[in-house]
């Protein structure tokens, strides 16, 4: 490509630095002077020719530029009319005729003054193929800007294609698109006219680039103002036809305060979208119809939960300790996991509640235990009840398509309580049953799992709810009746009953001062003995808790309410010689061990869910045909037992001293006493066979024995489970020797030292070892 003649001229003439400004040859353009530099550069171009630099300020905010504070290059202008303005300014305009750049700055004051180089280029060489190609690009990309921007007059296109000159076709398109100053600047500054439209061409690519980003959020932005407008409109519409029907129109204030209290609390995001959803639902509504009702009632439990409320645990061990030592006598191992759980907290912040499950025999105190851990750890306490539950509702809630719907009672429980920490018991957990209503026991699967119920969804709600950092507590009497996949969720803790003693403490220390508080009566009107708290232990009670013990204390407080009113004294004594005119006759007795040896009956134990009981099992042999008959509500297991102790029998005449065709001459009847009680279980293997031993035999078994533990085919004996429990019932029932399987030698740890001490165990491995220690030997007569 040859480049076009240039034709440099030397001038020196007055230059007005312009703000924001750009002026290219061709372009006519007017501008305000009001500084005084470029008025008399003004008044001195008018002198000279009417010519002027103009040039632009590199930065418009400065006021009084000096000589590098514009650009070097910039157009010599004619002027062409000047008109004065108010308040001393003046208006120019201006046609731009050449490029100049400037060589000197001759003066600064008053006035720039400038000798610059003026570049006149002769037009009247031919275009090359070159120019032509980018002149043609050139105009394309200034249709396509003027068709994107909306801003220049299509009509300007047909005028800007009929100049043939490459020069002055840039300066043209270039005063008419909007651009940066800089950008107008390396315009102004490409001499050549082929560069000139190179980097016209370029600049114009970006700009449509550009404008058409700023069209897609243009048409965005409209469209959701469009539709705010819609809504608006359509709002005071609905607001005028409620005016009209007479309805409440509050209702955008309560949807206004709903909102504001939804925002307020500090909610999962998906939770809060749910209820602005529900609130826009009901503002849709009329207020008078049933369905706005049912919304309201969904808001205001969604507002009401705890989302954002906690109670600060108390991180104190040695203060909890205290608190649990204070409410409850003995139960070591609770208090021990109680304090753990404390101690971990302490080091783990974000620890997971525990789910613990208290089991034991009724009145033991596994309600109050869970009090007390919730007045140690400084929570809120909740309790809910699932004796008789058989509606799956009751956990999860109904859903919102039902009339009357509400949320479960778990959910309930966490509003009422309005603490997102509580310590939460489920009261009888072994008593939950289903029906066509659902299985509750498997709703509960969700909430007793530590890695499922931090998303814990109500059928009411529709919302998950965090239960991860309540801690929950379940109480049962028995682990039998509760499903396998609810019970491998929870750390089960076993409540075995109390001994003599403990009861005696728990009595002075907790029920009595509580039941004379209740009554009424003050510390001196009520005098009892510890010996007297005894008798009504073993004479009036017998169970694993305290809750009869507790009744017995009652009645007795209120008769002494009585007399002290009635005969106006201040102290009533109760002693073990008064204690039946409060109580009546004494409704338990124990036999003395000592009384007497019986032929067919031993003692064995039991467990059962309402702790540990003594077992009467009676055996007669009769003359008969070979006849094995059980008695006394016996369980499958218990009957199996009994055949298994007849073998072993069968297998070992000889060594037993018994008629090897007992089994065919004689008829051996089994009994259990207190029939009305079902019994099952392997563990009073051995003691049945002891019985129909010493029936068969005609050896008496020794009345302060009691034993327990499974029996083989061959006399082996087996461990069983509840030793804790039985070993207490054998305490309780004046039992001096106990006869234990064995392996259970590790759960006599469980045994309290007193009890243990009163006791005395043996070890079997066999039923020849059981036999040894039951049977009397014919030297002992009635001895013990």
């Amino acid at each position: 490509m040859e480049e076009n003649k240039v034709v440099n001229r030397k001038r020196v003439i007055p230059l007005i630095p312009l703000r924001g400004l750009s002026v290219f040859p061709y372009m006519v353009m007017h501008f305000d002077v009001g500084r005084d530099k470029s008025i008399n550069a003004l008044e001195q171009a008018m002198v000279n020719n009417s010519l002027i630099f103009l040039t632009s300020q590199k930065e418009a905010k400065v006021d009084m530029p000096s000589s590098e504070d514009f650009y070097h290059v910039g157009t010599v202008c004619k002027i062409k009319q000047m008109l004065k303005l108010p308040g001393d300014a003046i208006r120019v305009l201006v046609e731009g005729i050449n490029r100049g750049k400037i060589t000197e700055i001759l003066k600064e004051e008053p006035y720039f003054e400038v000798e610059i180089e003026e570049f006149i280029y002769d037009t009247e060489k031919e275009k090359d193929i070159e120019i032509e190609a980018m002149m043609r690009l050139v105009l394309e990309a200034f249709e396509e800007y003027v068709k994107v921007g909306n801003k220049v007059s299509p009509d300007v296109v047909i005028t800007v294609s009929e100049i043939n000159e490459p020069g002055r076709l840039a300066d043209v398109i270039a005063s008419y698109i909007q651009l940066k100053p800089e950008d107008k600047q390396k315009i102004l500054e490409a001499f050549d006219p082929y560069k000139r439209l190179e980097t016209l061409y370029i600049i114009l690519k970006e700009e449509i680039e550009v404008l058409e980003i700023e069209e897609k959020i243009y048409q965005r932005v409209r469209k959701q103002i469009n539709k705010l407008q819609k809504e608006y409109y359509l709002k005071e519409q609905l607001k005028a036809i409620q005016r009209e029907l007479g309805e409440d129109d509050g209702i955008e204030s309560e949807v206004e305060e709903y909102k504001k209290k939804i925002n307020k609390i500090k909610m999962p995001k998906e939770v809060k979208e749910k209820a602005l959803k529900e609130v826009d639902r009901l503002l849709k509504l009329s207020p008078a119809s049933a369905e706005s009702g049912v919304i309201r009632n969904y808001l205001e439990w969604i507002i009401e939960l705890p989302w954002d409320k906690k109670t600060k645990d108390r991180i104190d061990i040695k203060k909890s300790r205290e608190i649990l030592d204070e409410d409850h006598y003995g139960l070591k191992d609770v208090k021990e996991r109680i304090l753990e759980y404390l101690a971990i907290r302490q080091l783990a912040k974000n620890m997971k509640g525990p789910i613990l499950c208290l089991v034991g025999p009724p009145g033991v105190g596994k309600t109050s235990i869970a009090k007390s851990i919730a007045r140690s750890l400084n929570r809120k306490f909740v309790r809910m009840s699932l004796g008789g539950v058989r509606d799956e509702a009751e956990i999860r809630g109904h859903r919102r398509t039902y009339v009357g719907a509400i949320p479960g009672r778990i959910i309930s429980s966490m509003r009422k309580v309005g603490s997102k920490n509580p310590v939460f018991l489920f009261d009888e957990i072994d008593k939950l049953s289903s029906d066509f209503r659902g299985d509750p026991a498997s709703a509960l699967l969700e909430v007793l799992d530590p890695e499922q119920n931090n998303t814990f969804t109500d059928h009411y709600l529709e919302v998950p709810f965090d239960l991860s950092k309540v801690m929950f507590i379940t109480t049962a009497n028995t682990t039998s009746t509760i499903p396998r996949p609810l019970l491998d969720r929870m750390e089960v803790i076993r409540i075995s009953g109390y001994t003599e003693e403990e009861k005696v403490q728990i009595a002075m220390r907790y029920l009595l001062p509580k039941q004379m508080k209740e009554h009424g009566l003050k510390k001196e009107n009520l005098v009892i003995s510890e010996n007297t708290i005894r008798d009504i232990i073993n004479k009036y009670t017998r169970e694993a808790g305290v809750r009869n013990l507790e009744r017995n204390i009652a009645n007795i407080c209120r008769k002494v309410a009585k007399k002290i009113v009635e005969d106006n004294v201040k102290t009533v004594r109760v002693n073990s010689s008064n204690l039946h005119k409060y109580l009546g006759i004494p409704k338990f007795r124990y036999e003395k061990a000592a009384d007497e040896h019986q032929v067919g009956i031993a003692t064995g134990l039991a467990w059962t869910a309402f702790g540990g009981e003594t077992l009467s099992i009676e055996v007669n042999c009769m003359n008969g045909t070979g006849k094995l008959q059980l008695t006394g509500q016996l369980g499958d297991v218990m009957k199996e037992s009994a055949m298994a102790g007849i073998s072993y029998i069968r297998s070992k005449v000889s060594e037993l001293g018994i008629e090897d065709d007992f089994y065919k001459e004689k008829d051996i009847h089994i009994h259990v006493p207190e029939g009305a009680i079902p019994k099952d279980g392997p563990s009073a293997g051995i003691t049945m066979a002891t019985a129909v031993i010493s029936a068969l035999s005609n050896i008496p078994v020794r009345s302060d024995v009691a034993m327990t533990g499974e029996i083989t085919l061959r006399g082996r004996v087996l461990p069983v489970g509840g030793i804790k429990e039985k070993v207490l019932a054998a305490h309780r029932a004046g039992i001096k020797k106990v006869i234990l399987p064995f392996d259970n030698k590790k759960d006599m740890e469980e045994i309290p030292d007193k009890v243990r001490r009163k006791l005395k165990f043996v070890l079997v491995k066999n039923m020849d070892e059981v036999l040894e220690n039951a049977l009397v030997k014919k030297d002992d007569g009635n001895e013990n």
